[in-house]
């Protein structure tokens, strides 16, 4: 599933639920970076972890006008 991330998709980590959601900045090779509200910059080995696509609001329902929950924007 990672090798779909583009810079500017939200995902969650499903080993740190406690990270929020974050937002892809880069996707080089197996490596993610994600920003995650509450843990920051972070690098994601994507041949380790499989990272969570979130679209709209939730996990679920689609809504591509809204920021995730818990998201906050300058």
């Amino acid at each position: 599933m990672n090798e779909i991330l583009e810079p500017g998709m939200w995902v969650r980590h499903p080993g740190a639920p406690d990270w929020g959601v974050g937002q892809v900045q880069l996707r080089t090779g197996n490596r993610v970076v994600v920003n995650f509200a509450e843990a920051g910059k972070q690098v994601v080995e994507g041949s380790r972890v499989q990272l969570q696509l979130v679209v709209g609001g939730t996990d679920m329902e689609p809504d591509l006008n809204s920021t995730p929950a818990g998201v906050k924007h300058p």
